[in-house]
């Protein structure tokens, strides 16, 4: 009868380990946000409790950029001091691939297939400024780069000069063009995604200065960008004509539609500002009170809440997305630049 009892007992211990097992090692996890921090590595936050359940910190690994794949099987990001980027499983936030970019790289987007990855880098920038006009030393140098590879065996494909001092990435909705914000030249360069040669410049000089967010419309009608030096929210029909500009708080870098394109978000950093915009009159809606440096944000995805990444005040803060009041804040964190989650949800590194 014992023995009977001690078998029962460590077949229930061997479902649950088992089961300990799927979750932690074998199951995607889902209802989930990923931040990437410049002096910490990659911190992985519950949805439903919004607390961080796992971090990690691999060696030389100080990431910006990041994206996940349209599965929530690998989170890559681009990692600014060793010119490569990382890929983690996500199962168990291990690092499994490592590749090499270029130097300074940023951005990391998903082609709207999931097929392709684009990571923006600056060959040999320095990343200085010296004045304020659009005019400075970054224009004399070498110009940004483009860098493709596939997904899911991250080899590398094209490989193509941008402007100068490239930041924000974004496709068109059928993901024919790449969007490329040059800050340095004040322009969007519009490429051919397949074959990577230019198809269209936008400049915007006469709007305004350094432009550095870039976001597609879910509806295909548009684009929106953040130009960060003026100040200044510009909307780009889906024919690549500007047709609206607006005055925004000070610095505004990460922009977003919401799910039904009828409200614009933007992150302006140095005023400590979360701007609501509609998208159609570029009326301002609300502003929120943030911290310091928040540049990158994304909704939940039942499009309740905003995780906005402030990284000079190394925190999160969660913000209801219609009452636009922060709700709570999550610290503990290094740096952070950029969230996405899973299942991807809209923000200024997410969908569309």
């Amino acid at each position: 009868m014992r023995a009977g009892k001690t078998v029962g007992w460590v077949a229930a211990l061997l479902v649950v380990a088992a089961a300990v097992g799927y979750v932690r090692y074998v199951r995607i996890p889902t209802n989930v946000a990923y931040v990437s921090e410049q002096d910490g590595g990659i911190s992985m936050i519950d949805l439903r409790t919004m607390k961080v359940t796992r971090r990690v910190h691999p060696n030389n690994v100080a990431p910006r950029g990041i994206d996940i794949t349209h599965d929530g099987k690998y989170v890559v990001v681009s990692n600014k001091d060793t010119a490569d980027a990382s890929v983690f499983d996500t199962r168990r936030m291990r690092s499994v691939k490592r590749f090499h970019v270029g130097d300074n790289p940023e951005f990391v987007k998903l082609d709207p297939a999931g097929d392709e990855l684009f990571i923006s880098y600056e060959a040999r920038s320095t990343g200085r400024l010296s004045t304020a006009g659009g005019d400075d030393n970054t224009v004399n140098e070498p110009p940004s780069h483009v860098m493709q590879c596939h997904v899911p065996d991250w080899t590398k494909g094209l490989d193509f000069a941008a402007g100068t001092e490239t930041e924000g990435l974004e496709f068109s909705s059928d993901g024919k063009y790449l969007l490329v914000a040059n800050e340095a030249q004040n322009t969007i360069a519009i490429y051919d995604t397949h074959a990577g040669t230019l198809f269209r410049t936008i400049d915007l000089k006469p709007y305004g200065l350094r432009p550095r967010g870039v976001k597609a419309s879910p509806d295909g009608s548009g684009y929106a960008v953040t130009m960060e030096f003026s100040g200044t929210l510009v909307k780009i029909d889906s024919g690549f004509n500007v047709t609206k500009t607006v005055q925004t708080a000070a610095m505004p870098y990460g922009v977003a539609f919401d799910r039904e394109g009828k409200r614009i978000f933007i992150a302006a950093s140095t005023a400590r500002k979360m701007q609501v915009f509609a998208a159609n009159s570029l009326q301002l809606i609300a502003e929120t009170p943030t911290g310091q440096r928040c540049w990158h944000f994304t909704f939940t995805p039942d499009d309740s809440k905003i995780l906005l990444a402030c990284g000079r005040s190394n925190n999160v803060l969660v913000i209801d997305a219609n009452s636009y009041k922060v709700i709570q804040t999550i610290e503990g964190f290094k740096m952070p630049w950029g969230i996405v989650t899973y299942p991807r949800a809209f923000g200024s590194l997410g969908l569309p």
